[in-house]
């Protein structure tokens, strides 16, 4: 086992056997994102995008009541309201949103009770969402007279349209878990008590598969998520080439061959 330091106790990093964990340990408030973790954030998803064990990300909320409830509210009054504090705000959301942007390795997010707010917004930052059945969703800012950033409008449009992006904005109402599943705002809903089972199952059977591979797909879709005219497709294609150029592609074809489970190392 693997820890991170992360600089502060409200958001924990670990790893084991090529899967990492980040927890969100605010469970006093729900794990609502204080000032400390959205700071700390960029760095841990730098480190562990940058550490050659780690080949599956999943983040988690700690406790049973909540996977992120939202940004910490307690303290809007003293830096979401002044234009100086906001910028402030902005700048370090933004430089979340490009550590997002830069992971190469795959990310579930791992979801029971309130996802709300900034919670929801990060766990759109994942490639896969599973819920448990107890999982709620919203984002609250209509209730709460604070604008909403184009980027967050954006990111859940991309995953669930306009109509539903319309309807949990305007309206500000929460979802169920069975809700989010139609709206497709998650792959899949298990009950409770079967949510951490559901993700570490799917979290090592993505870790024991060709590293390069999973980069190159990852890649794939992340320029897909791009405007045509800016997709980098070179790029795309110079990582589907290294998968065939790799020494896992060849152990691929020779535990084929021998009826075993492939040993991947990432080159």
């Amino acid at each position: 086992m693997t820890s991170y330091h992360t600089g502060t106790e409200r958001l924990l990093a670990e790893a084991d056997g090529g899967i990492a964990t980040i927890t969100f340990n605010n469970p006093a408030k729900r794990n609502a994102l204080s000032r400390d973790m959205q700071a700390a954030l960029p760095g841990v998803l730098r480190a562990l995008d940058a550490d050659p064990d780690v080949r599956v990300i999943v983040l988690r909320g700690a406790g049973d009541k909540a996977f992120v409830s939202g940004a910490d509210i307690s303290e809007f009054a003293e830096h979401r309201t002044s234009v100086e504090d906001r910028a402030d705000y902005d700048r370090n959301r933004a430089d979340a949103g490009r550590a997002w942007a830069e992971v190469t390795k795959p990310v579930i997010a791992q979801i029971r009770g309130f996802c709300m707010g900034g919670g929801l917004l990060t766990a759109l930052s994942a490639d896969i969402r599973i819920a448990a059945d107890d999982a709620t969703f919203g984002v609250p800012a209509a209730r709460l007279g604070l604008g909403y950033p184009l980027s967050g409008v954006a990111a859940l449009t991309a995953v669930v349209g306009a109509g539903w992006t319309a309807e949990i904005l305007f309206s500000a109402r929460r979802l169920s878990a069975a809700e989010a599943l139609r709206a497709g705002l998650v792959n899949r809903v298990v009950p409770v008590d079967r949510l951490a089972a559901a993700v570490g199952d799917l979290a090592g059977q993505i870790a024991g598969n060709a590293p390069l591979t999973v980069a190159a797909c990852k890649a794939a879709l992340r320029e897909l998520a791009r405007p045509r005219d800016q997709r980098d497709t070179a790029g795309v294609a110079a990582l589907v080439e290294a998968c065939f150029r790799s020494e896992d592609y060849r152990e691929g074809q020779r535990a084929f061959a021998e009826k075993r489970p492939p040993e991947f190392r990432g080159r």
